[in-house]
């Protein structure tokens, strides 16, 4: 017989969470910890109206929902006024947390006119978001550009993000840096990126990378990223990565709880399901394995 996708997707779930157990148990005064679940609209709700996501993240139980551009949701810098007022009202009426928008903003081009882009786009998103009532704009760098010294592209991004984070005081919004990129996803690269930018309304966020892992730990890059983490991003919470192995969640969480992390941690997976059903399903037994996992 042919499991269902609810069997598949409950079997998962359940060897995910007996897997972690074994290998790392929780602490016996386990209490809820002081972040919530969110989610990111790549991918699982790239498809969706926003009606769809309020609707399906109130269900769920899923606090808040960071708008990645380009998706079908439509909260985008070409919103008009009256329109950002709508949106803002939707939000607020739904119980469901705007957290942000997602830009793919990046500033590691050899091209300073593609920079230069780059940052102007920003700052309509800073503009949007405080519209919105939202706390910050993701911001990303996405490799090093062949035939440049590592160090000047690093300086560059980060001198970059200061711009940016001066636009982004005026309106008391953040601008947060994910980490990710060939090379820039480099936790060490990363710190370097802070270090040049300087600005206290710039952080990052955490990616949930095969990165950050050494010897089946992230502490080594969280312990360099820290002072900066001001958004996360998780993925598959039972994805293996050929060199790494399993992500080590469960650490994970517990160092988000010493840091007194407070926010949010926003669901970010590669896949689109087939239809707001299997999503709605999906994020429902991700939120259980969550749930167990963030124990710490």
């Amino acid at each position: 017989m042919t499991p269902t996708r609810r069997q598949v997707l409950a079997a998962t779930a359940m060897l995910a969470a007996a897997t972690e157990l074994r290998a790392d148990p929780p602490r016996s005064d386990s209490k809820p910890p002081p972040f919530k679940l969110g989610l990111v609209t790549y991918n699982t709700a790239a498809q969706w109206d926003l009606s769809t996501i309020l609707k399906v993240c109130k269900a769920v139980g899923i606090a808040a929902v960071e708008c990645r551009t380009t998706h079908k949701h439509g909260v985008e810098p070409t919103l008009s006024a009256d329109q950002r007022a709508e949106v803002r009202k939707r939000f607020a009426d739904s119980g469901v947390v705007f957290w942000g928008c997602g830009s793919v903003c990046e500033f590691h081009a050899s091209d300073a006119e593609v920079v230069k882009k780059n940052v102007e786009t920003c700052k309509q998103f800073v503009e949007l978001v405080h519209d919105l009532g939202g706390t910050g704009v993701k911001v990303r760098p996405n490799g090093l550009p062949k035939g440049v010294a590592v160090e000047k592209t690093l300086e560059q991004i980060g001198k970059s993000l200061a711009v940016c984070g001066a636009a982004a005081e005026r309106f008391g919004v953040e601008i947060w840096v994910e980490v990710h990129g060939a090379g820039t996803q480099e936790p060490a690269n990363m710190k370097t990126i802070m270090d040049h930018c300087g600005h206290k309304s710039v952080g990052v966020t955490w990616n949930s990378n095969a990165t950050d892992v050494k010897d089946g730990s992230v502490k080594a890059a969280f312990d360099l990223l820290k002072p900066w983490i001001k958004s996360c991003h998780i993925n598959d919470l039972y994805k293996e990565h050929s060199a790494t192995g399993p992500y080590p969640y469960r650490e994970l969480f517990r160092l988000l709880r010493e840091l007194q992390y407070d926010r949010y941690t926003l669901i970010e997976v590669g896949r689109t399901p087939p239809d707001v059903a299997t999503g709605e399903e999906f994020l429902r037994y991700y939120k259980a394995l969550w749930t167990e996992l963030a124990k710490g």
